[in-house]
């Protein structure tokens, strides 16, 4: 097949969509197919993809950068020119200005193309105006005329029919597990801090409960006055709401922001800590830094939003977004009954191997990709 991967940025400091959009082109490419990545200039960096072969990428200059909705009008060149040579089109994120213009020439030439929103279709946590606005004029009539829509979870894909799409299919993001087989000398970060810690990695963003994790961390007992709490994850300007609870709490000597982890520090990372605690608002109902976690033999703490599969598995603790007393007791419960994490560590790894490895995932999608081709020719 000759597949178009489209996504309005390509540069992994964004997150799980472009790596989502990396790994699966990844493996794509080993198993034979054509693919190109459309994408923008912005944030761009070409060394991120050299090393997969036969992938063709093409960053389109943007003119100017609106909350992310990148407005690049060259594309409407490239495609005239390269359009055709497509069997079937994966739109990346759903609020796009490529993705508006990407879905009329896949009409106008008869090319299926399926989206997969990267749980951002709920309008309930954030920007949910401008989310009426686009999906009025544009994210409604994007998914309903999609040949399938790819949800994250079973939460995502409630959201994704409440839009009328007419095919979701739930396919759980893939992991590299080659990077897990042989785990990296155990103490190697916590050296660097000199004690235990209790550990968040990801975004700082006030969605993702960090604000929760602080004020739960500081209400242990005295007995747990050893840890350290490490919020790890890119500088944002939220830090400055978090820093006034942290002083509020007369925690400032027990909190340490690591800034932006690289992907060579992460397993380190996780490997070290007692527990990885992941209490957000939403996160589509499942969360890869959760499974990395377990796969680093670390226990975890989630909330139903970013727990789906953890609680299926039972391969953690849940506890209800916001509650701080849930947090802290599900903070001790977890450091003091090391069999029961044991179990639900071992009850995590088992799934992931058996279903989240990428090439497992990729084969599903290859398959949705050649249902949407038959379709589009009967």
């Amino acid at each position: 097949m000759n597949i178009l991967q489209v996504i309005p940025y390509f540069t992994f400091s964004r997150g799980g969509d472009v790596n989502v959009c990396y790994n699966l082109s990844k493996q794509l490419c080993a198993k034979g197919h054509e693919v190109t990545i459309l994408t923008t200039t912005f944030e761009y960096n070409k060394e991120d993809t050299d090393s997969i072969s036969n992938l063709t990428m093409v960053p389109i200059e943007y003119k100017f950068n609106l909350a992310l909705f990148i407005y690049s009008p060259q594309i409407r060149k490239w495609l005239d020119e390269n359009i055709e040579k497509f069997d079937i089109i994966h739109l990346h994120e759903l609020r796009s200005y490529q993705n508006n213009v990407i879905i009329s020439y896949a009409k106008k030439y008869n090319i299926p193309y399926i989206v997969q929103p990267h749980a951002s279709t709920p309008k309930h946590v954030n920007k949910s105006f401008i989310k009426n606005i686009y999906d009025l004029a544009f994210g409604n009539k994007i998914m309903q005329n999609a040949t399938t829509v790819i949800a994250v979870s079973e939460e995502e894909a409630y959201y994704d029919k409440k839009m009328n799409a007419k095919d979701v299919q739930v396919v759980y993001n893939g992991m590299n597990l080659e990077e897990y087989q042989n785990l990296p000398k155990k103490g190697i970060f916590q050296e660097q801090i000199k004690s235990k810690y209790l550990l968040y990695l990801g975004r700082l963003d006030k969605l993702k409960g960090i604000n929760h994790i602080i004020e739960a961390f500081s209400e242990l007992p005295p007995k747990y006055d050893e840890y350290k709490l490490v919020i790890a994850g890119k500088i944002t300007n939220y830090k400055e709401e978090l820093d006034k609870i942290i002083k509020t709490r007369n925690i400032q000597d027990k909190v340490i922001f690591t800034d932006f982890v690289k992907e060579e520090d992460k397993i380190s990372i996780y490997q070290d800590a007692e527990l990885f605690i992941n209490p957000v608002k939403y996160m589509g109902g499942v969360s890869l830094t959760v499974f990395e976690a377990i796969l680093s033999n670390t226990p975890v703490i989630v909330t139903p939003e970013s727990g789906e599969l953890i609680e299926k598995i039972d391969a953690g603790t849940l506890v209800e977004y916001g509650n701080i007393n849930q947090i802290k007791e599900a903070i001790i419960n977890s450091l003091e009954n090391k069999d029961t994490t044991l179990t639900q560590i071992r009850n995590g790894q088992d799934y992931i191997y058996n279903n989240l490895h990428w090439t497992t995932v990729t084969d599903n999608i290859i398959e949705l990709y050649k249902k949407a081709i038959k379709g589009e020719e009967q």
